[in-house]
């Protein structure tokens, strides 16, 4: 009973050290320019993860298209994947401490066979990540059934997480091949969110989807459209990306480049279709001139930030989120054993109730209660990711690595960037952490090479 007892005290600890000290550590490593106040990264997480070289084939034609001349002549093979997310997963953990979220990610994680999805699934939580499976969202209701139920027809996932990438670049998607417009892709959206809402009618699964879009000239003018149109219908986050020169150069047009979309004109897209101010600077991950994040609330068809940045009261809010909510885990901790977490923190800082009562009312007031109560509340994220031009990155990454700061504004912009970077992957070969940017725009090409002969395609491919 004691045991039970300490392993039940250690359970429902708020945080641990092995992860205040992985934050400690990915502070220090932040360059000081990031080092800001809202700053997220060493504070609250140690940042987003994902995988590579674990399936890089996809089944869509897409225009641009940022995987590598080689990536299709991979075949998906479950326990090569299986192995890979285990060696890079078990390397995270002990570069970036206990906890974190991970994106199974490389080519269409679809093409996995259920079971290897799942095992990828679990293995990542076992590395204490939180998985979230990228995806293009062509996929049956029979695939999402086998993924969360194993072969004796019993759940085994309580929790899926998808991401999917749906926009009028992308060529070959079943019913629609060549979408004309962003629009006509909206029943595709509304679908893949009833696929998801039936996960969690009929199987008991927590489920969260996000919702992502490849931003070029061809169409920034249609993502405030998408916006207001996917903001009311049950995405969790909304991640817009204008498109970087990085991948199979056969799929790239004229015009394409992102420094043709530059950020402040994609963000005024979300602000215009959110019908709001987009406050970025609240929180932020990493370097901003990589990653604006908004977070907040739809009551109706109006959005709402959870925290203004414009009132000092909110920011104090903020600050106690960034300094004693870091190590909860909210997304991966079952709702009884968050509940204890939360009530085990507030009685070791009594502060922190009072100050959750006050941002409670305030946000009360600015809603209206009338609209909550006849609306109710939808948290939606808006996030934008402004990846880098391979072009740039390789030279800014070989200077980076010699430890010289380039004299040129542009390089050492992108040198920048990387030391900031979010979002890293994992070589457990030689025990290093890429940035993603560096990952696609360096080192998929000899990967996937390699790749192509390890795992050669068949003769006759498998029809979808």
């Amino acid at each position: 009973m004691l045991d039970r007892l300490r392993a039940w005290e250690r359970r429902t600890r708020p945080t641990d050290r092995a992860f205040t000290a992985a934050l400690a550590r990915r502070w220090a490593e932040l360059p000081e320019g990031v080092r800001t106040p809202g700053q997220v990264l060493g504070r609250f997480g140690t940042g987003c993860e994902g995988t590579h070289g674990v399936f890089p084939a996809c089944d869509l034609a897409c225009t641009p298209c940022y995987h590598s001349r080689d990536a299709n002549r991979v075949r998906v093979d479950g326990a090569h994947t299986r192995a890979q997310v285990g060696a890079q997963m078990a390397t995270l953990e002990r570069l970036r401490g206990p906890r974190a979220h991970a994106q199974l990610i490389g080519g269409e994680v679809t093409l996995l066979p259920p079971d290897d999805h799942a095992e990828a699934l679990a293995i990542m939580r076992r590395h204490g990540r939180e998985p979230m499976s990228m995806s293009h969202g062509d996929v049956d209701d029979g695939y999402l059934d086998r993924l969360v139920l194993g072969p004796d027809g019993r759940r085994r996932l309580d929790r899926l997480s998808f991401a999917v990438h749906v926009d009028s670049l992308m060529f070959g998607r079943r019913g629609i091949p060549r979408p004309p417009d962003e629009a006509s892709l909206h029943p595709y959206r509304r679908r893949l969110v009833a696929q998801f809402a039936r996960l969690r009618r009929e199987h008991g699964v927590r489920t969260f989807l996000a919702h992502n879009m490849t931003v070029t000239p061809a169409n920034v003018g249609e993502v405030a459209d998408v916006v207001r149109e996917a903001g009311a219908m049950g995405f969790g986050l909304l991640s817009f990306q204008p498109a970087a020169y990085v991948g199979d150069e056969r799929r790239w047009r004229a015009g394409f480049r992102g420094g043709d979309v530059g950020p402040d004109a994609v963000w005024a897209q979300l602000e215009r279709g959110a019908g709001a101010r987009l406050d970025f600077r609240v929180f932020e991950n990493g370097d901003v001139r990589c990653n604006r994040t908004a977070y907040g609330f739809f009551v109706g068809s109006r959005w709402h930030l959870v925290l203004d940045g414009d009132d000092a009261r909110d920011l104090r809010v903020r600050d106690a989120v960034l300094h004693r909510l870091s190590g909860i885990g909210f997304a991966s901790t079952p709702r009884p054993l968050l509940a204890v977490k939360l009530l085990r923190l507030a009685a070791t800082d009594p502060g922190l109730v009072p100050l959750a009562l006050g941002w409670a009312t305030r946000t009360v007031r600015r809603v209206g209660v009338r609209a909550l109560l006849r609306h109710g509340v939808r948290p939606v994220t808006f996030v934008m990711h402004r990846f880098m031009d391979a072009a740039d990155v390789a030279p800014a990454w070989e200077l980076s690595q010699r430890g010289v700061v380039s004299e040129d504004a542009r390089l050492r912009e992108t040198q920048e960037r990387l030391a900031a970077c979010h979002y890293a992957m994992a070589h457990p070969d030689d025990g290093a952490l890429v940035p993603a940017c560096v990952q696609h725009g360096v080192l998929d090409p000899a990967e996937n090479a390699e790749l192509a002969v390890l795992l050669p395609m068949p003769t006759v491919r498998r029809s979808r």
